[in-house]
């Protein structure tokens, strides 16, 4: 993979280490309706003793992100924040656009579109807690955007396609993860893998995402795995899937999280290391 124009520059270059494991959150690693991820803490741990970081690579922000890797013991680690157009612990703010000119630039759509959209912004808190399902202070920080505005489509089919191209005009771009479409200047989770590849220089990386949104971040991996969600459709057939370079779990959220990342792990002998170092 290569560093794109403009990557920022992290401090600290840490020796070669070998494992590093990309995720997704919400369907992913947290549960899709309760966000719990206790599923996957067995595999956590096992990542944990052989010193492989885990990237949390998200649409949350870096306030949410933040909070859950202190929860689950990954401070310290980068992240990937709002769909790649930002990095968590980064030496430098990296950034793609900022939030501000984000909604200058959805408001001068014609009426008929942007009505059609409603963004966090546009949300009091109480109604994204009830679209989240997420407590108060866990929704305040949802709604803390730096780059980016997840939202709702709320019109036919028809008008979201001429909404997509009227931002595009607007050099805004459109990705739907599994519950809300989110804007912004452009960047994706895999432009941001290059620059954290770069800081970690790990033998391998694992991906692992259930939205549309992951498609390049489990493409560019070494091992990308599409995690089940049935509250959404399947991710269509991947670069890779034919090889076996990128596979799919059987079970949902951080149960399929946790069986696929063992297994990964006693495939690359990973296993064995860390109970010969036990």
């Amino acid at each position: 993979m290569r560093l794109r124009r403009g990557a920022v520059k992290l401090a600290g270059m840490t020796t070669s280490i070998p494992l590093v494991v990309f995720t997704d959150l919400d369907g992913t690693l947290l549960d899709h309706v309760t966000y719990d991820w206790e599923p996957a803490r067995p595999a956590l741990a096992a990542l944990a003793r052989i010193g492989a970081p885990v990237v949390l690579s998200s649409s949350k922000t870096a306030a949410e992100i933040t909070r859950l890797q202190v929860d689950m013991g990954l401070a310290g680690h980068l992240a990937i924040c709002e769909n790649g157009c930002g990095l968590v612990g980064a030496a430098t703010g990296a950034g793609t656009g900022d939030h501000a000119a984000l909604r200058r630039e959805l408001d001068l759509l014609p009426p008929q579109l942007r009505q059609a959209f409603r963004g966090f912004t546009d949300m009091p808190l109480t109604e994204v807690m009830d679209l989240t399902g997420l407590p108060r202070d866990d929704a305040a920080r949802a709604k803390a955007r730096d780059f980016s505005e997840p939202g709702l489509w709320l019109g036919d089919a028809s008008g979201r396609a001429a909404f997509l191209d009227a931002l595009r005009a607007r050099g805004v771009s459109a990705r739907q993860g599994g519950r809300f479409l989110t804007l912004s200047f452009g960047g994706t989770k895999a432009d941001r893998m290059a620059e954290v590849i770069a800081h970690y220089r790990p033998a391998r990386t694992i991906a692992l995402g259930d939205a549309p949104n992951d498609i390049e971040m489990l493409e560019a991996a070494d091992t990308g795995v599409i995690v089940s969600n049935p509250h959404h459709a399947p991710l269509p057939p991947l670069h890779g899937e034919d090889t076996g370079r990128i596979i799919r779990t059987d079970r949902p959220g951080p149960a399929g999280w946790n069986k696929a990342v063992l297994a990964l792990l006693d495939r690359l002998g990973l296993q064995k290391e860390r109970q010969g170092h036990g």
